[in-house]
């Protein structure tokens, strides 16, 4: 917080030709990090329960399931964005919402692009918990939520991991929310749909070396910093009934 006046005088010199202000800049990291986070977000509450379902549960069609998650891991970008587009616009049963060229359909792009992912890793995790841990919560008497946030506790790290590769996932796609979003910034320059990485495409595009290079460097950035928290949080000691 205290560093951006300074970053952004430091960087001014290289702005001197670009029709924009800083502000350029702030609002295509507000959001982009309002995009990713609300999407991952949303992708982690759904992804925990499906994981800790399919590692805990057999049931028929298991494999089929844990088959589409893998393979879901590998949508290609410009797909997904090309069947969200289809869903939010007036033919398309969203098509009510008017959801065409919003954030609210590029957190719904990135949701499906990261739900694979944060739940195929977090499936893992989930799975290589020994059966004795869970056995010993119900042995102390605890209920099946009791026994999910045991388990959580014990895979902790390798949720950590699955959130940080969904966050990755999300925030550097391109084709989706490009496709979805229309990479639409205001007059004044102040973002609209357009993220890090469609503005690093629009800038590379049109010759703005320097500025596609700034941005390319906040993206580093934040998902460094991003995965400094995720990590910090996932190497917590946490408490518990059983822990």
């Amino acid at each position: 917080m205290f560093c951006e006046p300074t970053i952004l005088s430091m960087l001014t010199p290289l702005f001197l030709e670009f029709p924009y202000e800083g502000h350029y800049i702030r609002s295509i990291i507000v959001v982009s990090l309002y995009v990713s986070l609300v999407a991952v977000g949303l992708s982690t509450l759904f992804s925990l329960p499906v994981a800790l379902l399919v590692g805990f549960k057999d049931f028929p069609g298991k494999a089929l399931i844990t088959a589409i998650i893998n393979t879901g891991m590998g949508f290609p970008s410009v797909v997904v964005g090309l069947v969200v587009l289809v869903a939010v616009s007036n033919q398309g049963p969203l098509g009510s919402f008017d959801l065409v060229f919003t954030t609210e359909a590029m957190i719904i792009s990135q949701f499906i692009l990261a739900t694979p992912v944060i739940t195929g890793v977090s499936l893992a995790a989930v799975s290589s918990v020994e059966q004795s841990v869970r056995d010993a919560a119900y042995a102390m008497g605890g209920t099946r939520t009791d026994v999910a946030l045991v388990t959580i506790k014990e895979a902790r790290y390798g949720i950590a991991t699955a959130v940080l590769a969904g966050f990755g996932r999300a925030i550097s796609e391109v084709g989706g929310v490009l496709i979805v979003g229309g990479n639409i910034a205001s007059p004044d320059g102040t973002s609209v749909t357009r993220t890090l990485t469609t503005a690093i495409q629009l800038e590379a595009r049109q010759g703005r070396f320097e500025t596609a290079m700034i941005l390319g460097g906040i993206l580093l950035v934040l998902v460094l910093v991003v995965n400094a928290i995720v990590g910090r949080l996932g190497n917590g000691n946490g408490g518990g009934r059983y822990g």
